[in-house]
């Protein structure tokens, strides 16, 4: 399976595209990319950005983006929409860095920047996205465009 990352190696500007996440093009879900053809380093940089965990519901009014991101405050993250319908949700997770007199005995938690990206579906409607962040989950809610209704047309005599 294609895989819905974007990555960004340590000590590094550079980021790795494997792909956008498009749940509406079958080939991407049947076929997939070659894990021969990734970096070695491709498992760990793979494990960072996974713990940057999004869900996505829709409901018959929006697409819902809900996305853990513990610790990180809304000035250290991003979400865009670009290239007409790509959702965009970036940030970066600081390392801790040890002062005077400290010793780190394991370092467990993920740090770096994070970057993932979702193809929204063409009933939605991208200037009016919103986002806010509760208890380190940001919510991001794209709402649909509703559907015409069906307009009855009288019918006249001649």
């Amino acid at each position: 399976m294609t895989s819905p990352f974007i990555l960004q190696r340590p000590n590094s500007r550079q980021f790795v595209e494997f792909d956008i996440f498009d749940p509406f093009n079958i080939d991407s879900l049947i076929f997939g990319s070659r894990s021969s053809d990734r970096p070695s380093s491709y498992a760990r940089d793979v494990a960072a950005v996974a713990n940057t965990q999004v869900d996505w519901k829709e409901t018959p009014e929006a697409h819902i983006f809900m996305a853990n991101l513990p610790g990180l405050s809304k000035d250290e993250v991003k979400v865009q929409v670009e290239e007409g319908r790509v959702l965009q949700i970036s940030g970066e997770r600081r390392k801790e860095e040890a002062t005077q007199g400290e010793k780190w005995h394991r370092v467990e938690r993920v740090h770096g920047s994070f970057l993932r990206r979702f193809r929204l579906p063409e009933n939605v409607k991208v200037e009016e996205v919103k986002a806010g962040m509760e208890n380190g989950v940001l919510t991001v809610t794209v709402p649909k465009m509703q559907k015409p209704s069906a307009k009855t047309i009288d019918i006249t005599c001649t």
